[in-house]
């Protein structure tokens, strides 16, 4: 069958082979990847998403933030499991393709690369839209082009300018949303508004139903798309086995705790569900609570957490093409390149750089639409890949916390992704179907019609497995 465990002998990859060993260099701590993957996650967002789930859910934003950063949590987990067993930089397709196969593993990696490779250019239209409404009369090419240019040079360099640059915007991010929250807070206290700080309005209330607070955490779910990028650093990371799984599961909590407390605050002061413009609604709630200065501050944090998460997803994405491209799913001279003296895949940065370039040819509803897809698929085969390693191959099913471990939990996991994927919009699924049926296509090339398995990186120059 196309999509099950291979059992034929894969064709190795090994040094030999008109390549060297290209290693990634261990550097990054445990608060440097937990910076880069809130970046990635772009806290800000808690404002621009906020009107539609507010109608969705009833007034009752922050439930809805709980209800999703359960499912997350759920499968950051079935990451962190993982992330500890196999410490190597492909995340999600490292992952299938050791546990399940490695043609299911290069569909599940070829289906992150669509998500990945078009984030870079979503947040390059986004910053075309900031700008161009800051300064309408310089042409929106060149916004475009000068924020690739700009997240394309900070990745070249090292993953630590990266770490480093991402520290002060995310660190800007906060500080931004801390002061939202003071003057929310000052305006309360004065009696301005018609409710108190503490309150249990926002969570629950004589019109709170859990199905549409469901409803609302479908949307959100989308916000924490990335929080499992990190895992994509792991050979860059020292004690990988002890930072990558933690980190997971903190850039998903942390970022959940974030949006959970902010969206609190935005909720006492707009308790209706109506009552803002869903297409509008950052420079709306920035206006009504600090007047027009105010709004134009939080417009270039907007404009920082664009910044700041396109950089992290261009280091994210150059590294999953490094992976692929060491075990010669694609061609290695190029994509397994390493910069003999910064010691960062130059190549790729560049043709990830070139990739967001595209936005000029793009709208903002268009590129959204073709994201979904490709998290939703990893996310569903690294929970089922938490039970077929653990649960199955090695039978971790000895005791109530070995069953809940590796079974309820993932299966839980899988369950709320399943919400989502019931929520997925039409154009997601068509794009995203192209793009399998596209991976299908490569796949029969590369093993001249099924005959042969997908490359692998030769085992014994790979990381070592961890057994736990």
């Amino acid at each position: 069958m196309l999509f099950t465990h291979h059992r034929s002998t894969p064709a190795v990859v090994t040094p030999t082979d008109d390549m060297s060993v290209s290693k990634l260099r261990r550097s990054l701590s445990l608060r440097q990847v937990v910076v880069i993957g809130l970046a990635y996650l772009t806290p800000m967002t808690v404002f621009d998403s906020f009107a539609i789930v507010s109608q969705k859910s009833g007034g009752h934003v922050p439930s809805a933030y709980v209800l999703a950063l359960g499912i997350m949590l759920l499968t950051a987990l079935s990451y962190g499991k993982l992330a500890r067993h196999f410490p190597q930089a492909g995340s999600a397709y490292t992952y299938v393709q050791k546990i399940i196969g490695n043609r299911t593993g290069f569909m599940v990696g070829w289906l992150s690369l669509m998500d990945y490779i078009l984030l870079p250019m979503v947040n390059a239209l986004l910053a075309q839209i900031y700008l161009s409404a800051l300064f309408p009369s310089v042409p929106g090419w060149m916004w475009v082009a000068g924020f690739v240019a700009l997240i394309t040079a900070i990745n070249l360099r090292s993953v630590n300018w990266v770490a480093h640059i991402n520290t002060v915007l995310v660190w800007i991010q906060v500080i931004m949303m801390a002061v939202f929250v003071g003057l929310v807070w000052h305006g309360i206290a004065t009696h301005e508004y018609q409710q108190h700080v503490l309150s249990l309005q926002p969570f629950l209330s004589e019109n709170a139903h859990l199905m549409p607070m469901l409803a609302g955490a479908t949307v959100l779910c989308f916000s924490f798309l990335g929080f499992d990028a990190v895992s994509t650093l792991s050979e860059e990371v020292h004690e990988p086995v002890r930072v990558i799984p933690k980190a997971i599961f903190l850039v998903a909590l942390y970022g959940g705790l974030i949006f959970i407390g902010v969206s609190y605050f935005i909720q006492l002061y707009f308790p209706a569900s109506g009552q803002l413009d869903p297409d509008n609604a950052l420079p709306e709630i920035a206006v009504f609570v600090g007047g027009k200065l105010f709004q134009t501050l939080m417009l270039g944090c907007a404009l920082i957490g664009v910044l700041a998460s396109g950089i992290a997803c261009q280091t994210s994405v150059s590294r999953l093409l490094f992976v692929m491209g060491r075990d010669r799913v694609f061609p290695a001279r190029f994509f397994a390149y390493l910069h003999p003296v910064w010691g960062t895949p130059v190549l790729n940065t560049l043709f990830v750089g070139a990739v967001a370039l595209s936005a000029l040819c793009f709208d903002l509803e268009n590129a959204m639409a073709m994201i979904n897809f490709g998290a939703l698929v990893a996310f569903t085969f690294v929970n089922l890949a938490v039970i077929r390693h653990f649960y199955i191959r090695l039978q971790r099913r000895h005791t109530l916390k070995d069953h809940l471990q590796y079974l309820v939990l993932p299966l839980l996991g899988v369950a709320g992704i399943g919400i989502l994927w019931l929520n997925l919009s039409k154009p997601a699924l068509i794009l995203g179907l192209s793009w399998a049926a596209l991976g299908v296509a490569f796949m029969f090339y590369k093993t001249h019609g099924l005959r042969r398995s997908m490359p692998v990186f030769g085992d014994s120059h790979a990381p070592e497995q961890v057994r736990t």
